[in-house]
């Protein structure tokens, strides 16, 4: 019983297997288990003995031209600090493989099929510029067609370093190149051409995304060869990107209050130079200009190398405030406490009252007149003090007037010391009356010298801020404009 038991199941077993076996060879022959059996009979015959190792030519002497194209699609950053550029682009290459060829006529006249590019040969063309690994969508697939021109298309994220002049900024032209190379296979292996013209792809902007901070100008393209060692050449396409920013927003931001604040200086000169208001207004617009100053410092590109030229503005124009802070301290220092200061020099009233008057057309306003009236009256008043004492004395010296009774006489000289008094405290006023006119006429001279300077210097001030800012405007014209 036990034999005949484990007969019948050792039969059972092979029934099983064989059952299993026909099941997996019908399952496999089924045409029904695929879509489209032509695309795997074609997939099969393509990679059947493919070695994607080996470069894929007949003869070894004859190198595998790869023709490449790239379309800017953005410009996604450009770092001035680390001198990197972030673009976004189409990268397109093509290249013969010799043993990926099969006729039409055999496969349902299927004339291309998607392959993985894990599968096939792929040349090791790179850019040389590469500083990191964007974050670029994986394409798993090639297109084959039926001659062997395997077409290879994908976007990626290219983070290339780029030599950043930001001296212009922000008008500011930027030239940044991707040059596309083999690593290791030389010009007798691996030979690179355009995909298409010079011409086209130079002024193609059809998928460029214009809605940023940065404008694309064109992209230049141009072949050449380079050795290393003097033995082997290596064949390499570079493309010149030129882009250049869009400044409004630089202008708005930047420039604008920096000129509302200029202007508002210059304005402050048409306060007169005696106010001590002139000063503190003054001090206030230099106080704005450095907190303007402090937080526009972050908007400005920083690098190691260089200082764009608005950086160089901003610090003239902070210099010309104080220039114009330091003259006007001078200039209300000057008409201020004159008694403490003597009269103009002569050679000063000459120079600046005469000579710098009719050189630059300043109109005298504060015109002072000779002291002579006021010595004159001062001359008379003494006459006049001289004459009385005379006729007082020829008074008393008269007979008539010594026949008057001694009690007529007396009050007069009880009254003496009072009158003296009197004369003297009319003395001390006259005295400071002259003293005060002579400070008076000190303070109109040094006005008056102070206002021709003030005028003159604010003159220097406007040619130096309006030729500052002329240079300044031409240049960034001409920058904005160019190509």
């Amino acid at each position: 019983m036990s034999a005949s038991a484990l007969w019948i199941a050792l039969g059972m077993l092979v029934l099983s297997t064989a059952r299993s076996s026909e099941a997996a060879r019908r399952l496999t022959t089924n045409p029904s288990r695929f879509a489209n059996s032509t695309l795997v009979r074609l997939a099969d015959y393509l990679l059947t003995g493919y070695k994607r190792g080996v470069r894929p030519v007949r003869d070894w002497r004859t190198p595998t031209t790869v023709s490449i194209d790239l379309m800017i699609y953005a410009i996604l950053s450009v770092d001035e600090k680390n001198q990197v550029l972030t673009t976004y682009i189409w990268y397109r290459q093509q290249w013969k493989d010799e043993f990926l060829v099969w006729d039409p006529k055999d496969f349902d006249d299927v004339k291309q099929i998607s392959i993985l590019t894990n599968n096939l040969w792929v040349p090791d063309i790179l850019i040389n510029e590469f500083v990191d690994v964007g974050k670029s969508p994986d394409i798993p697939y090639v297109y084959v067609g039926n001659d062997g021109e395997v077409r290879n298309y994908k976007p990626i994220q290219v983070v290339t370093a780029c030599s950043l002049d930001i001296y212009n900024f922000p008008f500011d032209v930027q030239n940044c190149s991707l040059t596309f190379t083999s690593w290791l296979h030389t010009i007798k292996d691996i030979n690179i051409s355009l995909l298409r013209s010079p011409e086209e792809v130079m002024f193609d902007k059809s998928v460029f995304m214009n809605q940023g901070e940065w404008e694309l100008l064109h992209i230049l393209s141009a072949y050449s060869a380079f050795s290393i060692d003097g033995n082997d050449h290596y064949a390499e396409m570079k493309f010149s990107v030129v882009i250049r920013r869009r400044p409004l927003f630089y202008t708005v931001s930047l420039l604008l209050p920096s000129i509302f604040l200029m202007v508002m200086d210059i304005v402050g000169f048409f306060l007169p130079p005696d106010s001590g208001e002139r000063v503190s207004f003054k001090i206030t617009l230099l106080l704005g200009y450095s907190v303007f100053l402090i937080i526009v410092s972050d908007t400005l590109p920083a690098t190691a190398i260089g200082t764009p030229l608005i950086g160089v503005y901003f610090v003239v124009c902070m210099a010309l405030l104080v220039i114009s802070l330091t003259e006007t301290i001078l200039i209300v220092r000057l008409v201020h406490k004159q008694d403490l200061q003597p009269h103009v020099p002569e050679w000063v009233k000459y120079l600046v009252l005469e000579r710098a008057t009719v050189l630059f057309c300043i109109r005298n306003k504060h015109k002072f007149g000779p002291l002579h009236p006021k010595e004159v009256d001062v001359t008379q008043y003494k006459e006049n003090n001289i004459n009385s004492d005379k006729l007082n004395f020829l008074c008393c010296e008269n007979p008539k007037h010594r026949e008057k009774p001694m009690g007529m006489a007396l009050p007069l000289r009880e009254n003496t010391p009072v009158v003296d008094s009197i004369l003297h405290e009319i003395s001390f006023i006259r005295q400071y009356l002259e003293k005060r006119d002579e400070y008076r006429d000190i303070a109109k001279e040094w006005l008056q010298v102070g206002y021709v300077l003030d005028v003159l210097l604010f003159r220097v001030y406007l040619v130096a801020v309006l030729a500052y800012s002329i240079t300044l405007g031409t240049l960034w014209s001409v920058w904005q404009y160019a190509e």
